[in-house]
């Protein structure tokens, strides 16, 4: 089974993306699939092969080698950001029915869209910080907010991952900065107003037909919050499992389940919570989590004891599974 790990992107996340990719094409089986570096870059679109690039047929997502056209039976999705986490790509793979891991292409859209991602939770009564929508060229009233959300609070681009373009605003001081930080990556921001709590993240997939949590991992930032450089330049203490009294785990994880269940996701997910007052409060998901050897995903999986390959055994057989979603 020909099996191409994409990896890549257009977004700042593509260095991210291709650490994920090159763990997983360290750990799945290869005497089950024949695995193929697959790049998707700004410059282009390439298979890299003894690093030799030989261009992709966008066409047909096949690539010419020697003479002879290779097709894909299935792909691992790991690209992080656009195009990869926001539907684009699912999109394209569905119209060419070409099986892809991970979640649909709606889930996919939704879920890279923060305002939309909380406005369906809130459906589902999960808990969250207030927010405030704005739009680049909007007007903006520091005042207005303060009164609202209160101070500190969080500026954040809409849609963006990896913590980019986030900032933790102390002072009306510090927002317009925070603002050109958040526009640059997005022209729709986020303001949300700042839980005091601790910060946990909870890896949830599909495994064997039923809902499982890998488990919960508290986050210590040597920053004030758990930004870029905590997150990928060792700036932080992930500490799985997270100490958590047996009542509090039991409501993380159940709230963890119920937001999965409830944005209708499939694949590897991660979820980012603030637990204030024994309460999870919801901040992202995550639809493609980092899967470098830094990163909370295999951190989980290892804890856990739940090797990479049977994981991605897992994840292929979901997707060969799965139909179009135009067919159904």
């Amino acid at each position: 089974m020909n099996v191409a790990v994409v990896m890549g992107g257009y977004s700042d996340e593509s260095v991210i993306s291709l650490r994920s990719g090159q763990l997983i094409l360290n750990q799945i089986d290869n005497k089950k699939y024949t695995a193929y570096e697959v790049h998707i870059l700004p410059e282009g679109w390439y298979c890299k092969i003894e690093n030799l690039k030989y261009p992709i047929n966008k066409a047909d997502f096949t690539f010419d080698k020697d003479n002879l056209i290779i097709k894909f039976d299935v792909v691992i999705n790991t690209v992080h950001g656009t195009p990869g986490e926001d539907g684009h790509l699912q999109a394209y793979w569905e119209l060419l029915e070409l099986p892809y891991t991970g979640c649909g292409y709606y889930q996919s859209s939704l879920t890279f869209n923060k305002r939309d991602t909380l406005s369906v939770l809130s459906k589902f009564n999960i808990p969250k910080a207030k927010s405030i929508y704005l739009t680049k060229g909007n007007e903006i009233e520091g005042e207005k907010i303060v009164n609202e959300l209160g101070l500190p609070f969080f500026v954040k681009p809409n849609q963006s991952g990896s913590s980019l373009g986030v900032s933790r605003v102390n002072s009306l001081l510090d927002l317009p900065k925070a603002l050109s930080f958040a526009f640059a990556e997005d022209n729709d921001i986020l303001i949300e107003s700042y839980l005091q709590g601790r910060e946990i993240s909870v890896g949830v997939i599909r495994y064997q037909g039923e809902i499982k949590v890998m488990g919960i991992t508290e986050i210590i930032s040597q920053n004030e919050f758990f930004d870029y450089e905590a997150k990928y330049l060792g700036k932080s203490e992930e500490i799985t499992p997270a100490d958590l009294a047996e009542e509090i785990k039991n409501r993380v994880e159940e709230t963890a389940k119920k937001v999965y269940e409830s944005l209708g996701m499939s694949g590897f997910s991660r979820t980012d919570f603030i637990i204030m007052d024994d309460i999870p409060y919801f901040i992202e998901i995550n639809t493609n989590p980092g899967l470098s050897p830094q990163s909370i995903f295999p951190q989980q999986a290892a804890y856990l004891k739940m090797p990479m390959r049977d994981l991605l055994d897992n994840e292929i057989f979901l997707a060969l599974k799965r139909k179009p979603i135009w067919r159904k």
